[in-house]
């Protein structure tokens, strides 16, 4: 089942805050609010993992939008897989509702890559960047690249060409282990990682105690920065 609306083209290059991006540095002003992730953080306070109609999510854009207000969120991005066209419509939402009145998260660029990693097959969540840049094309035409791009390495140059940051996103999902994988996104260069992810898929979010706890600490010791998300495909931003 699918709500409703329309996906287009991504709209203005920068999150609705109106600063510069540089990126895999303290520069970017989405470092500060990723150093700040905790267990509890998501799903009502931050958000940086969930999709709409624009990939394989049921919600469409202005109506996750509305549920991101609904939940009192400060931060979210949408990451749909090599998509960016849920951008431009949500963004147009929440100035309509910011308009009015209303107190209204910072909505920031997002995407979900594909992409081998130690030859496994893993994802990336790119957040932050300018989704008119060159570089992230042939990761936004709404299918997996192949051949060198689909390398990790080649997916973070892309992020960061674009001014935006890479994250493996829910590390304890692949057929690898979870601590090979971080230490070999850390050699690559990514950011971070999303350490607060519900691996059980409960009815109503909630970080995994003891695998969360264990990659959030190796990311700490790594110096890599933490992320967090709903993965939101349903009808709830609240849920899996």
């Amino acid at each position: 089942m699918r709500a409703g609306g329309a996906c287009e083209g991504s709209g203005r290059p920068w999150p609705v805050v109106d600063e510069v991006a540089v990126a895999g540095s303290a520069e970017h002003p989405l470092v500060a609010v990723l150093r700040g992730v905790e267990p509890s953080s998501c799903p009502g306070r931050l958000n940086f993992h969930c999709h709409t109609i624009c990939s394989d999510g049921s919600l469409a854009p202005e109506i996750l939008a509305d549920q991101a207000i609904e939940l009192g969120l400060e931060h979210f991005a949408v990451t749909d897989h090599h998509s960016s066209q849920a951008l431009a419509p949500m963004r147009r939402h929440l100035d309509r509702r910011r308009q009015a009145g209303e107190t209204v998260p910072i909505l920031w660029s997002g995407v979900e890559i594909s992409c081998l990693l130690e030859g496994c097959l893993v994802h990336v969540l790119g957040l932050g960047f300018d989704p008119g840049h060159a570089a992230l094309a042939p990761y936004l035409a709404g299918r997996a690249v192949v051949g060198v791009a689909l390398q990790a390495g080649a997916v973070v140059e892309a992020i960061h060409a674009s001014a935006g940051l890479a994250l493996l996103a829910h590390p304890a999902r692949y057929r690898r282990p979870y601590q090979q994988l971080i230490r070999a996104a850390a050699s690559l260069g990514f950011d971070g990682a999303e350490a607060f992810y519900d691996y059980e898929q409960s009815p109503r979010w909630a970080a995994s105690p003891l695998v969360c706890a264990a990659i959030a600490g190796q990311l700490a010791d790594l110096g890599l920065l933490h992320s967090c998300g709903t993965d939101t495909h349903g009808l709830k931003l609240y849920g899996r």
